[in-house]
Formats: structure tokens, C-alpha cells, sequence
């Protein structure tokens, strides 16, 4: 797919690839081979009509493309920018045998983004969400309006439920709003998606935070026969070494948040002051490290660093945004374990102290062991650190669950269909699992809806 150059890219924060044309979309479908076995559908967490939607490409029918794909994913623009393909649907593709498989992804996004662009012609557009009749629907309730809360809330309105979500943010979206840069995913795109959600029937309460404004027990007072918590993970890790009290270091949920969701790249626009030195550090190498330190370049850092304890091939980043940070610049201290953060008189970073490491045997995560190797300290000059070590469930409406089983790192105990060990309630996503990915969160609320489906259909 055709893409901003590097250069240009790291001077904005406007969307990296530019997206098919309509002939690059029927090119690109017009190699599908319409397999009869479908292993691309067994790959897709969302049950996408994978082929029939490509076949429909192809065939110049692109509104019938986007409504083979609505019919099991409520959230395809998002999903086609976002998702890691590579592991999944495309994995897969018989031609992979090649070299080459289908590009489902940027199908999918050709897709949602014709309908977007389409709906712009339409005079109505804007015009006020109308409430729906919910009289005689049994109610559920969704808390957190992420991509797991989105999809189930999209797919028990479609069951016939009058579904309301409860969003603690004053925008709904979830880590696609607060975590995700406008370059990779704009923002303007998510809630075209949330408001596709709202004209379905959901009724989106946003500013509301369940477990201080109500609890679950005001809830079901007020009708509600089923909870889907879909809360995510919010709590950001740290490392718990010295220095990290430092003025310039930053947890990378409150560096992207101030980014994304407060728009703190248009300051002085926006009122949202960010603090970026010339020389940045950011510790892990995930999808969250990627978006930090390609955001600290375009907000001016003259040297971006990704610190990581472990080599290349154990990054759990996705394929594409490790090499877009390279394209930009982005250095990477591979092998390298940060033990100290240092500052001035002042009390700002100066400095951080690095141990390297060999990689021993597997762990239990199954990535190789870093193991330090004894007087391989060093130093980098910097002024930032920004902490992507991965995040914990926010506590604030489990602590007014005391009957909810957690795990002992404060998730939620769900099975893979979203029950919990209390019968009206449902959990999903990063909530139960730990930071995953976004198309593992949307699975998981399409599992949830139908769970919860059952479960109120067993009440009568």
C-alpha cells in the first residue's frame, strides 16, 4: 500500500498509508483464489465472511463488501487498520506459499472507508441519534466502551436487547481513542464507528463511571438483568527501579492519553502542554512502545530510543510498526536492561543506567530469558523516559464487587465465554486477559453477547 515517506511523516501525525484506490482494491481481490477449505475465516476472531466480501471487491460491489463484513464486525475500519492480520487471517491464506497472501486488512479498511466516504454525501449524516423503542426489552448493561464493550453492545442490540454503555471517558472508544496515534488509527475514523454503533440503538452514557456513580447492585435496582465489564487495562506498570519518581518520566498511558485523547500535538489549540526532551527513552517493545516513541519524534525529539531486554525477534510488536520506527529513525538498544534513572539538582532526567543481557532458555511466556551479563553497565543521555512495560486492571469498580473473583494480579476470572463465578455478570477483554489486542477484545465481546444471550433467555 502506498504511504507517507518517512521524511515527510515524522514532521505530522497524519495517517501513514494512504489507503487502496478502488482499481488497487479490485486488483488486489482479483488474486483471491476463493478457496473451498476458507482457512482465512477460521483465522479471523471476528468470523468475517473473508472471501465473499473479497469476491464482492472484485466484482465492483462495494456496498455489498461492507455489509458482508458489518454483519459479524461492528468496527471494520477500525479492525482493517489495527488488526494483526499477519498472525491471523493471513497466516494462513494459501498464498502464503508465495510470499504474497491476500491483504485482508487493507481489503477490509478499502471497505469501511468507502462507506465513510459515501456517507458524506448524505445530507443526513449528522442529523441527531434517535432513541429507539426499548419498551419491553429485557436491559444489559456494558461497562466500558472499548473495542470489546463496542462489539458486544453492537451484538446484543442486534439480539434484541436494550443495551446501554457506560463509558468513564468524556469520548467512547477506549484504547482506540486514548492509546492508539492518529497516525496509525484517526480519530475522526473511531467515532464514526461509535455513532454507526449509537444509530443501531445503543444508548452511549459517557462521563459516567460505574462504581462511583452507580454500583452493579443500583444497576440491577434499575433493571438490568446482565453485565458485560469490559473496563480494559489501565493501570500502568513500572519497573521499580531507582529514579522513576523523576521529573520526565512518564507511564506510557498518560504520555499517549495527553497525545491522542487531549490532543496535546495541536498545543497551544488544544490546552494540553506535553513536556518532550531532546533525547527520549522508551523502555519495552510492544505495540504501546512503538506508538510512544513514533509520537515522541513528531512532537521534535531529536533521538528516539527503544530500550528492550530481549533481542528483535522476541518484540511483541507488530511487524509493520517495527519497521516503520526504523523507517523513522527510531534507535533501538536491543539486549538492554535499564537498572537507574538519574537527574539533576533539579530533580529532572539526566541520565539512565543500562545493564546488557544474553539470552538463556525460554521463560514461561515461551520468549528467551534475558539473562544480564555481570559489569556490561552503560549510560544514555536523556532527558524523557516513557514506561511501556505493559498495564493492570484498574481496581475502582472491582473494589465495589467484593463477591467478583479475581486472579492474583486483580483481573477478572472469566472462562473463554465470558462467565464469571457470579451469574449476572460477564467480563472480557483486557480486563480478563491482560493487555492483548484489539481484534482478542472484540472476539471476546462477540463471545460475551451471545453468552449473555443465553443466559437471559434461561431466566424466562
Amino acid at each position: 500500500m502506498r504511504e507517507q515517506s518517512p521524511k515527510e511523516r515524522i514532521k505530522n501525525f497524519n495517517e501513514v498509508p494512504y489507503g487502496y484506490s478502488e482499481e488497487e482494491a479490485v486488483q488486489e481481490a482479483s488474486r483471491c483464489l476463493q478457496c473451498k477449505t476458507r482457512p482465512c475465516v477460521k483465522g479471523c476472531p471476528a468470523d468475517i465472511k473473508i472471501p465473499e466480501f473479497i469476491l464482492a471487491i472484485k466484482e465492483n460491489r462495494f456496498k455489498d463488501a461492507i455489509g458482508l463484513i458489518k454483519e459479524t464486525n461492528s468496527l471494520p475500519a477500525v479492525c482493517g487498520r489495527v488488526c494483526p492480520q499477519e498472525d491471523q487471517c493471513e497466516k494462513v491464506c494459501v498464498l502464503v506459499k508465495t510470499g504474497k497472501p491476500i491483504n485482508i486488512g487493507s481489503l477490509e479498511r478499502f471497505a469501511a472507508d468507502w462507506e465513510i466516504e459515501n456517507d458524506k454525501k448524505n445530507p443526513n449524516k449528522d442529523k441527531a441519534i434517535e432513541k429507539s423503542s426499548n419498551d419491553g426489552k429485557q436491559k444489559v448493561a456494558v461497562i466500558g466502551a472499548g473495542p470489546a464493550g463496542l462489539t458486544a453492545a453492537a451484538d446484543l442490540v442486534k439480539k434484541g436487547y436494550a443495551v446501554t454503555l457506560f463509558e468513564a471517558l468524556h469520548k467512547p472508544g477506549g484504547v482506540l481513542t486514548y492509546g492508539i496515534p492518529e497516525f496509525r488509527l484517526p480519530k475522526d475514523i473511531v467515532q464514526k464507528e461509535v455513532r454507526s454503533i449509537q444509530e443501531m440503538g445503543v444508548d452511549l452514557k459517557i462521563n459516567y463511571i460505574i462504581g462511583r456513580i452507580k454500583k452493579i447492585e443500583d444497576l440491577r435496582k434499575d433493571g438490568y438483568k446482565a453485565f458485560f465489564i469490559a473496563t480494559g487495562a489501565g493501570l500502568p506498570y513500572f519497573m521499580g527501579i531507582e529514579g522513576e519518581n523523576l521529573n520526565g518520566v512518564y507511564s506510557a498511558n498518560e504520555f499517549l492519553t495527553r497525545v491522542n485523547l487531549m490532543k496535546a500535538y495541536k498545543f497551544p489549540e488544544y490546552d494540553t502542554p506535553i513536556n518532550v526532551g531532546e533525547n527520549v527513552a522508551v523502555i519495552g517493545a510492544g505495540n504501546v512502545a512503538m506508538d510512544a516513541a513514533r509520537c515522541a519524534l513528531r512532537l521534535g525529539s531529536k533521538k528516539v530510543y527503544i530500550v528492550y531486554r530481549r533481542s528483535k525477534a522476541e518484540m511483541p510488536a507488530r511487524i509493520d510498526e517495527i519497521h516503520h520506527a526504523e523507517e523513522e529513525g527510531i534507535i533501538f538498544h536491543l539486549l538492554t536492561t535499564p537498572t537507574k534513572i538519574t537527574g539533576d539538582e533539579a530533580g529532572r532526567v539526566r541520565k539512565m543506567v543500562c545493564l546488557q543481557n544474553k539470552l538463556g532458555e525460554p521463560d514461561d511466556s515461551g520468549r528467551r530469558r534475558p539473562v544480564p551479563i555481570e559489569g556490561s553497565d552503560f549510560e544514555i543521555d536523556i532527558d524523557t523516559v516513557i514506561v511501556a512495560i505493559g498495564n493492570g486492571p484498574n481496581p475502582l469498580l472491582l473494589n465495589t464487587i467484593e463477591e467478583l473473583d479475581l486472579t492474583k494480579w486483580g483481573n477478572i476470572k472469566a472462562d473463554d465465554s465470558g462467565k464469571t463465578n457470579v451469574p449476572d455478570i460477564f467480563a472480557g477483554g483486557d480486563i480478563v486477559t491482560g493487555a492483548a489486542t484489539v481484534i482478542a477484545a472484540m472476539g471476546a465481546g462477540k463471545g460475551a453477547a451471545n453468552t449473555i444471550d443465553d443466559y437471559i433467555k434461561s431466566l424466562k
